[in-house]
């Protein structure tokens, strides 16, 4: 798969359970929806699909099926950060040999490490694999911000470090991060309401949850902003951005969950402990947001 491939938006596909249970055929059905449905590529075991509810076993399957389900029609991007050293070199081990085109580390939760410990770190892992690694910064989740110097020195020994999925309300970084390694420097923007801004400062692309919800239009909104089309893209993007703002109503999934429910997506919104379902004052206000979007 060409490095240039991996881009426009690839959604975190979430996990669909039955019962407690990882219900994998229904995840195989989502897969093939987001190809169907115009996505530029996959992203597996990202944080909309919940993955440290998650065994390793359970997540490298998932990985699998979605390389078999894709069958190199996109890229399929693995995420196989988790908490410790041990765990993530697992994940990304399994991930390089069963076929991903690219793997997404997020920064070790809880722990809160030194840079020089990130930096340390993103070095073994990249060194592992010679597939494209992007680091998944997201400090609202793991309690750590990574700097631009840290980047760096990680890039200096690492050149298969080719981008970041940038989850922080912060587009100064994401001018810092292009300015700094060039405009091929693969920055994917985490929160939604930020798409359409930084995508036109050069972002190459999504990583977004809502677009388990409306795939068709987040891609449409990468292809306006790679044609030039930037105020067909502003259109999309406050088109989208009630169903935006409605991802954060609560912990993500949770909100994603309902409307995947209620529109006809998924059978069951179910989550594991301490993930729990949306309670019903939640439903009605994503119920108005999906009336208003014309979703059901």
């Amino acid at each position: 798969m060409s490095l240039e491939k991996i881009k426009g938006s690839i959604p975190p596909v979430i996990t669909p359970f039955r019962g407690n249970d990882v219900d994998y055929d229904a995840y195989a059905v989502l897969i093939e929806r987001q190809v169907s449905e115009g996505s530029h590529g996959v992203l597996v075991n990202g944080t909309t699909a919940e993955p440290s509810t998650l065994t390793i076993e359970e997540r490298n399957k998932l990985v699998d099926i979605a390389i078999e389900v894709v069958n190199k029609r996109v890229p399929v991007v693995a995420q196989t950060g988790s908490q410790n050293l041990a765990d993530t070199l697992i994940l990304t081990e399994h991930a390089n040999g069963a076929g991903a085109d690219a793997l997404l580390v997020v920064t070790p939760y809880y722990i809160r490490p030194p840079q020089r410990g990130l930096v340390a770190y993103y070095n073994e892992v990249c060194g592992r694999t010679d597939l494209p690694v992007m680091i998944y910064h997201i400090p609202g989740r793991t309690a750590i911000s990574v700097t631009i110097d840290t980047v760096s020195k990680i890039r200096d020994k690492s050149p298969n470090l080719i981008g970041m999925k940038h989850a922080v309300n912060d587009l100064g970084f994401c001018s810092d991060l292009l300015k700094q390694f060039g405009m091929d420097f693969r920055v994917f923007v985490g929160l939604e309401e930020l798409s359409f801004p930084m995508m036109a400062v050069g972002a190459c692309g999504l990583m977004n949850a809502v677009s388990n919800l409306v795939p068709k239009a987040v891609a449409e909104m990468c292809e306006r902003v790679f044609d030039n089309d930037l105020e067909g893209a502003q259109k999309v993007h406050y088109d989208l951005f009630d169903l935006n703002k409605s991802v954060f109503f609560d912990t993500n999934p949770i909100a994603i969950k309902y409307m995947m429910k209620r529109m006809g997506i998924i059978p069951d919104n179910s989550h594991r402990l301490p993930m729990s379902p949306a309670t019903p004052e939640l439903e009605i206000r994503l119920d108005k947001v999906l009336e208003d979007a014309g979703l059901i």
